[in-house]
């Protein structure tokens, strides 16, 4: 049976620190666009801030869903599945804000990171619900290692080359929202 717990503390911050994958789901307003699950996994990308907040590193990739649907509306999902041990399933609902690599606040919060590469922002998670569920519907599967080729990419195309691929790549939404236009044209 599912449970909400008060925050992500003891056996939940554990368990939720000791995943090697989570799911971010966000989606925009009303009745029309597309929902986005993005997986997540880059080694030391996330951190437990506090009891009701969480933070992990944004990477220059091929979408910016995330920051377009946190613009429109903070609504935001993680999800933390079992994959070998015992069955379990955490989520975490909240109100996400984004800190650009840009903003003034990057700077502390990217300390906390130790793959920074590549990293175009920091999402910022208030949790407001804190839910674990059984996860017996959840496959075993065994961890084999990193794919170290992201970050190593993103450095390769140098500061001048991400902030290309980014105006090319992340300015808009698959539904057309202001996604990642920080950069300098």
């Amino acid at each position: 049976m599912g449970k909400v717990h008060e925050s992500i503390s003891g056996r939940l911050r554990d368990f939720i620190e000791a995943q090697q994958v989570f799911f971010v789901a966000t989606a925009p307003s009303g009745p029309g666009g597309h929902v986005n699950v993005s997986p997540k996994g880059i080694g030391g990308s996330f951190v437990v801030l506090d009891e009701h907040t969480v933070a992990y590193l944004d990477y220059t990739a091929s979408g910016a869903e995330t920051i377009a649907h946190l613009r429109e509306n903070g609504r935001i999902t993680l999800m933390f599945c079992a994959f070998s041990g015992p069955p379990n399933v955490v989520r975490l609902h909240g109100t996400g804000r984004f800190v650009t690599l840009y903003d003034d606040e990057f700077a502390s919060l990217v300390e906390l990171f130790p793959e920074r590469r590549g990293a175009r922002a920091v999402i910022v998670v208030d949790v407001h619900r804190v839910s674990d569920s059984c996860g017996y519907g959840v496959p075993l599967m065994e961890y084999a290692g990193e794919r170290d080729l992201l970050p190593p990419h993103m450095e390769r195309k140098g500061v001048e080359g991400r902030q290309e691929y980014r105006r090319k790549k992340n300015r808009v939404s698959l539904d057309g929202l202001p996604a990642f236009d920080y950069d300098p044209v």
